[in-house]
C-alpha cells in the first residue's frame, strides 16, 4: 500500500511538469552530465520512459553506469521532485507505439521507422519533494516572517519517498 502512494506522489508530480534534466555519470566517470529530456510515460509500477537515440553520448553512459537522477522543477507552481533511479536501454516496439507522439518525431523524422529510436526506462529508487502550493506572495511572506522572527519558513510539504 505505501509504495501505491509513493508511486501515486511520484506521477503526480512528474507529470505535472514532464520536463526534467536527466543526469548521468560522464564517459569518463570523472563527472556529471545532464540534459532536459520530456517524459513520454510514467507506467503504474512506477517506471519512468523516455525517447532516445541509441547511438547517443546518454545511452553509452548508460549501458556503462546506469544510476541517473532526474530533476523536475516547477517554480511557477513551487513544486519540485528529484528521482534517483537505475535506467535501462529498452527496445520495446509496442511501446514505442503506445508512447509516441508529434514532438517526438522532431527528433526523429523517421517516427517509429527510424533505426535509432530506442527507449530508456528509469525505475525509481528513492525521490524526494517540495511542494508548495501557495501563491509566489505567500511563500515571500513567510520568507520574510522567518527573517523577522528568526525561524525557519514554512515552504510547504516536504518528503523523501522509496520504492
Amino acid at each position: 500500500m505505501k509504495n501505491e502512494k509513493n508511486i501515486a506522489i511520484l506521477k503526480e508530480k512528474a507529470e505535472s511538469v514532464r520536463i526534467c534534466m536527466f543526469t548521468t555519470l560522464s564517459k569518463d566517470a570523472d563527472e556529471l552530465s545532464g540534459r532536459p529530456m520530456a517524459t513520454a510515460k510514467i507506467e503504474e509500477d512506477g517506471s519512468i520512459w523516455f525517447f532516445t537515440n541509441e547511438y547517443s553520448l546518454k545511452s553509452a553512459e548508460i549501458s556503462r553506469e546506469n544510476e541517473v537522477l532526474l530533476a523536475y522543477s516547477n517554480p511557477a507552481d513551487n513544486t519540485y521532485l528529484a528521482v534517483n533511479g537505475k535506467a535501462e536501454l529498452v527496445d520495446d516496439q509496442a511501446r514505442k507505439e503506445a508512447y509516441f507522439n508529434p514532438f517526438v518525431k522532431a527528433w526523429f523524422p523517421d517516427g517509429l521507422e527510424d533505426p535509432r529510436l530506442t527507449l530508456i526506462k528509469v525505475t525509481p529508487t528513492v525521490a524526494e519533494y517540495w511542494d508548495s502550493s501557495s501563491s509566489k506572495m505567500v511563500v515571500l511572506f513567510n520568507m520574510l516572517k522567518a527573517v523577522v522572527t528568526g525561524t525557519t519558513p514554512d515552504m510547504g510539504e516536504h518528503d523523501k519517498i522509496k520504492f
